[in-house]
């Protein structure tokens, strides 16, 4: 018996259904699997940057830089990697180093900020300086709530940088081989300190100042062709040997290690183009990781110095202070220089201003109308 012709025809739309269905079903997988591949294939397409630290290997700095830059990847979901270097293992030296950024060979650099106040003389007032403000807290408050880290951008792009934010450090103190117990005693010593506005307020006070690299100092305290040597913090500064040639330690007040450089500020910088070039997440994931590198690299430090304090006292080393007269004088004579400095050009002059009105905020009060009478360049 011949099968019906309604069953033929209903099994051939069947069959020809199933085909389709088939076809649809195999092309879907097809595109499914593909999306996959090209969503694995996104997934690994990181995003690298190299960064060059100037914390050299093996100190605690670069160990604190290195862990960091390791913690990017898997805080990113492996999007961006920061490969980290440490001083000197791309470029050379600090003006190698800007040019490198600026120029795309490293995509990121952690520098000492006041490293660029030849090239950015603004940069003079973006960390510590002699007599300003004088606690870290004081720092973030004017970068994230006056606005200074806005206008400190608004600077670098010129440059063709991007300043992602501040790194809280340490303050820097002074390594001497005889007691300075009053500013008066500075008077003649011949002391290694940084250059530019550190330099010109010491020699108010009658001494020799010197320009060294670090890998100077201690030989030159060594051979006693420097009687005094300012440097980082303690911890690091034991790590260094200062302990075997130097005796005393100048501190300022209690609760201020230095007068003249008591916030010591590094910063995250990177190429502006590779900045413009991130994702937004990746940028926002970026400047929140900054600003929680800065508190783990200040603590961590502070830990390191109060344990280093006690190794100088067992090496026999003294603790000298000055008092709050000599802050209030060291001031004084630092006012005028910061004009010089503020005047250099209308940037550092505008984050200047941001910082003077700060000062002499009654909740800060380390300036008065009475302390600007008569000054040159106000």
């Amino acid at each position: 018996m011949k099968p019906s012709k309604i069953d033929t025809n209903n099994c051939g739309a069947g069959a020809v259904s199933q085909r389709r269905s088939f076809l649809k079903t195999a092309a879907l997988g097809t595109a499914l699997a593909g999306a996959l591949m090209m969503g694995a294939g996104q997934a690994h397409a990181a995003t690298t940057w190299k960064i060059q630290s100037v914390w050299d290997a093996g100190t605690v700095g670069y160990d604190l830089f290195e862990e960091w830059c390791e913690s990017i990847k898997e805080k990113s979901g492996g999007e961006l990697i920061f490969k980290p270097f440490p001083a000197k293992a791309v470029a050379a030296d600090n003006n190698a180093l800007f040019e490198a950024v600026r120029n795309g060979v490293l995509q990121g650099m952690n520098p000492f900020t006041l490293y660029w106040s030849g090239k950015i003389p603004a940069s003079v007032f973006l960390s510590s300086y002699p007599a300003g403000p004088d606690q870290p807290h004081q720092w973030d408050t004017m970068f994230y709530s006056m606005g200074m880290l806005e206008k400190t951008r608004e600077i670098y792009k010129k440059y063709g940088l991007f300043y992602v934010g501040p790194i809280q450090h340490d303050a820097n103190i002074i390594h001497s081989k005889k007691p300075v117990n009053s500013l008066s005693d500075l008077k003649g010593m011949k002391i290694r300190v940084p250059g530019g506005m550190v330099a010109e307020v010491f020699q108010q006070f009658g001494v020799s100042t010197v320009s060294l690299p670090g890998s100077d100092i201690f030989p030159a305290l060594e051979k006693g062709t420097i009687d005094a040597a300012d440097y980082v913090g303690p911890a690091v500064n034991y790590e260094l040997g200062f302990s075997q040639v130097t005796d005393y330690i100048m501190f300022g007040p209690p609760g201020v290690m230095s007068i003249y450089q008591p916030v010591d500020l590094m910063d995250l910088t990177v190429n502006l183009r590779n900045w413009n070039n991130l994702d937004p997440k990746l940028q926002k994931l970026v400047e929140d990781e900054v600003r929680n590198y800065s508190q783990i690299h200040y603590l961590t430090i502070q830990k390191r110095n109060i344990e280093a304090m006690k190794k100088f006292r067992a090496d026999g080393d003294t603790v000298t202070r000055l008092s709050q007269d000599d802050l209030a004088e060291f001031r004084r004579a630092a006012i005028p220089i910061w004009y010089k400095w503020a005047n250099k050009d209308e940037d550092a002059r505008a984050i200047f201003d941001m910082q003077l009105e700060y000062m002499m905020n009654d909740t800060v009060g380390y300036v008065s109308e009475s302390d600007l009478e008569g000054v040159k360049g106000k």
